[in-house]
C-alpha cells in the first residue's frame, strides 16, 4: 500500500484543485484546512436521492436540485469550499457543467445529518452558509423520524421558518410541499 503525501499547510483553491482524485471520501476546505470525511451511508443517500427527486418535480424549470456539488463559500484567503448534500441552483448554470458553484448561485443548501456531522451541519455550516449569503439552509435529521429545520437568511443570520416532521410547505424561495416521511422509505 502506498502512502499519499498530504500538505502540511493551509491550502489555496489552486492547491485544493490539484489534490489527487479520490471518490472514496468527501473532501472539503474549511478556511484552508483540508477536511476528509467518509462517504455517507446508504440510507443517507436514499434520503438525498428522494429529496432531489421531489424538489425537481416541483421547482420552476429555471431552477434545479442537484446533489454533491462543490460550492465556494469564501475565495479570500484562507478559502472555504463545502459540498452540500443537495442544493438548488439555476438550471442554466447547471447546464454549463462547472466544476463548482459560487455561493451566490445557490438558492438553498441542504444537509442531511450523518453520524459525526451533527455539530458541523447545525452550527458550523449554518454560520458559513449565512456568511456566504446563501438565502435558504435546510437540515434534515433521519434518526427515528425525518425532521427538517428550514431556515431563511434575514440580514446576516438564519431564522427558522419550520422545524418538525410531517408535511413541510414553504413559499421561500419557491412554492414547495414536502412529505418528509416519504423521504426515508422507498416509494
Amino acid at each position: 500500500m502506498s502512502t499519499m503525501s498530504w500538505p502540511g499547510h493551509l491550502l489555496t483553491l489552486e492547491e485544493f484543485d490539484q489534490l489527487p482524485e479520490d471518490n472514496s471520501r468527501r473532501y472539503e476546505l474549511q478556511e484552508g484546512v483540508l477536511l476528509v470525511t467518509p462517504k455517507a451511508a446508504t440510507l443517507h443517500q436514499r434520503v438525498v436521492r428522494a429529496l432531489g427527486s421531489v424538489l425537481v418535480a416541483q421547482l420552476p424549470a429555471e431552477w434545479e436540485a442537484v446533489p454533491d456539488v462543490e460550492v465556494v463559500l469564501k475565495h479570500k484567503w484562507p478559502p472555504t469550499v463545502r459540498i452540500p448534500d443537495v442544493l438548488i441552483a439555476p438550471t442554466e448554470l447547471i447546464d454549463k457543467n462547472p466544476n463548482r458553484l459560487q455561493a451566490a448561485d445557490v438558492a438553498v443548501a441542504v444537509e442531511v445529518i450523518s453520524p459525526g456531522s451533527r455539530q458541523m451541519d447545525q452550527v458550523t455550516k449554518r454560520y458559513e452558509y449565512a456568511a456566504a449569503g446563501i438565502q435558504g439552509y435546510w437540515v434534515l435529521e433521519t434518526d427515528d423520524v425525518v425532521k427538517l429545520t428550514a431556515s431563511r437568511l434575514i440580514g446576516e443570520v438564519y431564522e427558522v421558518d419550520f422545524c418538525g416532521g410531517g408535511m413541510f410547505k414553504t413559499a421561500h424561495p419557491f412554492e414547495l410541499t414536502l412529505d418528509l416521511d416519504t423521504l426515508i422509505k422507498r416509494a
